[in-house]
C-alpha cells in the first residue's frame, strides 16, 4: 500500500520534461519522459526511467542508443504532441521538423537541445527499467530558453 503523505512528498521532486526518441531498423518513435536524472562526471552520463511494456525497451535494447530532446518552458505543442503516446507502426513524427545529427534517434528541431545517449546498463525497478547511458554527444539550440520543469501531486501516477 502506498503512503498518500510520501506519495505527495515524492511527487514534489521537481524534474525536467523530454522527449525520448529510438530507432530500430529503419522505423523510429518517440515518447515523454520525465526521469532523468545526471548519473556521472566522467563520464558524462545520465539514468532514464521507462515504464515496462513500452514496446521502445525493446528498441532501446536492441540499439544501445537513444536521445533525449529537452522540452523548453513553452513547448507545450510537443508535450501535447507526444503526451497521447504511439503503437510501433505509428509516425511519432508526423508535421515535426527533425534533424539526423544523432545516432540514438531523431532530433527535435523545435526543442530545447538533445542529448545523444549510449546505453552502459540497467536495472529494473518496480513498474519501471532504469536505464545508465553514457552522453556521447549534445547541443543546446536556444540557451535562453529555461527548461520545462514540473513537479506533481501525486507520486503514484503520471
Amino acid at each position: 500500500m502506498i503512503d498518500p503523505n510520501a506519495s505527495s512528498a515524492l511527487g514534489r521532486l521537481p524534474s525536467g520534461l523530454y522527449v525520448l526518441t529510438a530507432r530500430h531498423g529503419d522505423r523510429s518513435t518517440g515518447m515523454l519522459a520525465s526521469w532523468v536524472q545526471q548519473a556521472g562526471f566522467q563520464p558524462l552520463s545520465l539514468t532514464v526511467a521507462v515504464a515496462h511494456g513500452r514496446f521502445v525497451h525493446e528498441w532501446v535494447e536492441a540499439s544501445g542508443r537513444f536521445v533525449l530532446n529537452q522540452l523548453g518552458s513553452t513547448d507545450t505543442a510537443l508535450l501535447k504532441h507526444f503526451g497521447k503516446g504511439f503503437a510501433p507502426e505509428e509516425d511519432a513524427f508526423k508535421g515535426l521538423e527533425l534533424l539526423d545529427s544523432a545516432k540514438g534517434g531523431p532530433v527535435l528541431a523545435r526543442s530545447a537541445g538533445y542529448l545523444d545517449c549510449e546505453v552502459t546498463g540497467q536495472v529494473d525497478s518496480g513498474d519501471h527499467r532504469v536505464y545508465l547511458a553514457t552522453v556521447v554527444a549534445g547541443q543546446v539550440f536556444q540557451p535562453e530558453r529555461a527548461p520545462y520543469v514540473h513537479t506533481r501531486r501525486n507520486a503514484a501516477h503520471y
